[in-house]
């Protein structure tokens, strides 16, 4: 991640031209807000030292009773927010506690994020984790919805249609190439790399984005600066995009799969020419760790009821806690086409972008390091490595699968947490806060007839 100074931040403000400052934080389930602020003089030295007040419990993290709150911008986050009419500067911040000693908020996703990497350091000898996301997304022309008491439905209008085939899909048919060439040249302006786009497989307007690797904490702000890119962009347009894993029947899902490895001495830490996908012992061991805690992350990388309509076999969904070489059904996929040791790597797949990406990373990294410390051999646990078929009959004795819904992952959490208290990174109150939550939602779902609930049962 860029360092900046006072100077820095200065000399953008004259060189741009800027005249409001933009301050963004996420919630704990990962919505974005954001406060503006006109520049004046000093503004940037009060914000540093004494930040700016917002009430903490309109993000969810305190009680109405003791809610003021402080954000501080992080100055190596600036950027020239590209859709603001008067020239903004904006930045990410850190949350901060109005004790005296102006404490850390240990609900701060992105404080968390950081610790993680220290914990890495600390118990691994790498020098950081890097993370690739996938973006999956659809593009639709119209889309309403609403639920009432006595109203509830959806309606989505697409301008595509394919018959099977629309993976990479050329144009004519794929309406959406500019689209994403307008999208991945914004990105690249703010400082996110494109590996390249494609149409995907999804037959109605599904579209994918795949970025290069960044440190855990810079990977996490591009997730959010790319939704924020491709929601605002999609306005721009008279379009509408969703991240949602399935918003659609019998259309694929959209995940956010992400490839990680580590580095170690500036060095790709996995490689090992000759082992089974080309990876040694210290990856073997994080593969481990993330698969022996698979159940209990997908409340972080899954966390929506939604998301587990896309984990369903079929549609390339990875719903087995498994493996292997160029294996899609598999929760972690090592890339058979990678030749270059330095991008040596696996891909966990189940995880889709109603995460919070700071949690659901951080998740990730903690059940990883605790694969190493206490040595969990893939091969030993059964989890693999598999390259045959493993959602056939003849292979479901053999397999473990991740959880079938929400409710599943909360118990699977509640019941595997300790590897997330590893270093004090996850506190118990977060926790406690993350399976309120969801509990919440899941109340909220389970209590609502749904429109296909009519179709089944209305004159039974």
């Amino acid at each position: 991640m860029t360092t900046r100074s006072l100077q820095d931040i200065y000399a953008m403000i004259r060189e741009f031209n800027i005249e409001f400052i933009d301050i963004k934080a996420n919630d704990l389930a990962g919505r974005l807000h954001h406060i503006t602020l006109p520049v004046c003089d000093g503004i940037m030295e009060r914000l540093v030292n004494e930040g700016v007040g917002f009430d903490g419990s309109s993000y969810g993290f305190r009680k109405v009773e003791n809610s003021d709150m402080i954000l501080i911008p992080d100055l190596a986050t600036a950027i020239v927010d590209p859709f603001r009419e008067a020239p903004t500067l904006s930045f990410y911040s850190h949350i901060i506690l109005t004790d005296d000693n102006r404490s850390r908020f240990m609900q701060d996703a992105r404080w968390l994020a950081k610790q993680a990497e220290k914990l890495l350091k600390e118990t691994t000898g790498a020098d950081a984790s890097m993370w690739g996301p996938e973006f999956e997304f659809y593009i639709f022309s119209n889309v309403e919805y609403d639920t009432r008491t006595s109203t509830s439905y959806y309606n989505v209008e697409h301008a595509e249609e394919f018959y099977k085939r629309a993976y990479h899909a050329a144009n004519p048919f794929d309406l959406y190439d500019d689209f994403r060439d307008e999208a991945s040249k914004l990105m690249k302006s703010l400082g996110i790399d494109v590996k390249y786009h494609h149409h995907e497989v999804g037959e109605r307007g599904q579209q994918e984005i795949e970025t290069y690797f960044f440190d855990l904490v810079s990977a996490a702000d591009n997730i959010v600066t790319t939704k924020y890119i491709l929601f605002n962009l999609a306005r721009k347009h008279d379009l509408h995009v969703t991240f949602m894993p399935k918003p659609m029947y019998q259309q694929a899902g959209n995940g956010m799969h992400l490839h990680m490895f580590l580095t170690k001495d500036g060095k790709n830490a996995f490689y090992e020419k000759g082992e089974y996908g080309n990876i040694n012992e210290l990856g073997r061991y994080m593969i481990g760790g993330m698969l022996k805690h698979g159940p209990a992350l997908s409340a972080f990388t899954n966390p929506s009821t939604n998301s587990y309509k896309r984990l369903v076999p079929g549609f390339e969904a990875p719903v087995a806690l498994t493996y292997g070489q160029g294996n899609r059904a598999s929760a972690i996929r090592i890339p058979k086409y990678v030749s270059n040791p330095e991008e040596t790597r696996f891909e966990y797949r189940p995880p889709d972008a109603t995460a919070n990406p700071y949690l659901a990373m951080t998740a990730m990294l903690l059940a990883g390091i605790d694969g190493v410390v206490n040595k969990i051999d893939p091969v030993k646990e059964g989890f693999g490595p598999f390259d045959k078929n493993i959602t056939d009959d003849s292979m479901k004795d053999e397999i473990r699968f991740l959880p079938r819904n929400l409710t599943e992952s909360i118990d699977a959490l509640e019941n595997d947490c300790d590897f997330l208290k590893y270093g004090e990174i996850f506190t118990k109150e977060l926790l406690q806060q993350w399976i309120s939550i969801k509990k919440e939602e899941i109340k909220a779902i389970g209590t609502m007839p749904h429109p296909f609930e009519y179709k089944m049962y209305f004159n039974l």
